[in-house]
């Protein structure tokens, strides 16, 4: 790869879209090259975000102005079922880093179960791989297409991987209760919420069907030996950003919350963007609000044998924008941390 890396962004004006550029724009090895946005063609990006207004930026275009070969990573932001279209028209020079769902189910069956769409690029599915960077152990150059997890998957999955590959916690009564800002519905969420006052009161949604759960079961069965079983119940809350996840475990024999604490202390002990609590101390949105780390805290339960971890990121960031530069960042072999200082 060159001195620079060159990139597109696809879906820019959305939330993630806008947080992604003003990322990218201070990554010292990244060039944007396009903006797409196709109902916005021909504007500025200062007019969706005006502190963009003194950055050198191209005009917004529409997808079929990109030039392909001139491109290295293209970053799509987009609703599901466009980034597997987009997907066929990278080169081999090209690589597809992905924020929705297209490539993160990796039957396609399920997908069309879970978001009633017919996948249309079933044979790259092979060549995508799932990624949040701080489990990961796989090097991602060797795939065309970086699968970016769901915000809501990331919160979640971070504080519970480690304790489920070290067999701490009994997996078939996992209950997770998960709140977020507003912006996780996107910028058409009056539309899916007609009826409801977003602003002033918290709305439970998707509840035990939410489209998360398919790649939350996904990911988990893989690294348990014992059967997985998770309720999970995400509420929309009368804030912009951030999200608060609550997660009740049932520990195995012998097992305590400290020593849940401990081992994801020491899991996550060279991993910048993990942060803790101490022991037993309630955390919020507000400690990671426009950042890219998760923070967690453990906390003992009034009752034996359980335990209740919480898990804060920024859904914006951690769970969109600020994973997808830190996979490519993985994928490019740059330091994880470059252009998040």
């Amino acid at each position: 790869m060159s001195k620079y890396i060159n990139v597109a962004v696809v879906g820019a004006t959305g939330y993630i879209g806008l947080e992604l550029i003003k990322l990218l724009i201070k990554h010292p090895k990244v060039k944007i090259k396009n903006i797409c946005a196709q109902s916005s063609i021909g504007n500025s990006m200062y007019k969706f975000d005006s502190s963009l207004k003194k950055k050198s930026l191209p005009k917004i275009t529409n997808l079929a102005s990109i030039n392909f070969d001139n491109i290295d990573i293209l970053f799509a932001a987009l609703p599901n079922g466009e980034a597997q279209k987009i997907s066929k028209k990278l080169t081999s020079k090209n690589k597809l880093i992905d924020l929705s769902a297209d490539f993160r189910l990796e039957n396609p069956k399920n997908y069309k179960k879970w978001y009633n769409i017919t996948h249309k690029s079933k044979n790259l599915i092979k060549h995508s791989i799932y990624s949040i960077p701080e489990l990961i152990d796989i090097k991602l150059d060797k795939f065309k297409i970086i699968a970016c997890p769901g915000c809501y998957p990331t919160s979640i999955q971070i504080p519970l991987v480690p304790i489920i590959k070290k067999r701490l916690i009994n997996t078939n009564n996992i209950i997770i209760d998960s709140k977020s800002g507003y912006s996780g519905a996107g910028k058409n969420l009056l539309k899916k919420f007609k009826f409801k006052n977003i602003y002033e009161s918290t709305s439970a949604y998707g509840v035990s069907s939410h489209r998360h759960l398919a790649e939350i079961d996904q990911q988990l069965k893989k690294i348990s030996k014992n059967k997985i079983e998770v309720q999970f119940t995400p509420h929309l809350s009368p804030m912009f950003r951030g999200i608060l996840s609550t997660i009740y475990i049932n520990l195995n024999k012998n097992i305590t919350a400290r020593r849940i604490y401990k081992c994801l202390k020491k899991y996550y002990k060279n991993k910048h963007f993990i942060k803790f609590a101490k022991f037993n101390t309630p955390i919020g949105t507000g400690d990671i609000m426009h950042t890219n780390f998760c923070k967690i805290s453990v906390c003992n339960d009034r009752m034996k044998n359980k335990a209740i971890i919480l898990s804060a990121i920024d859904n914006l960031i951690k769970g969109g924008s600020g994973q997808a530069m830190q996979n490519m960042n993985l994928l490019c072999g740059f330091n994880e941390q470059m252009g998040f200082k």
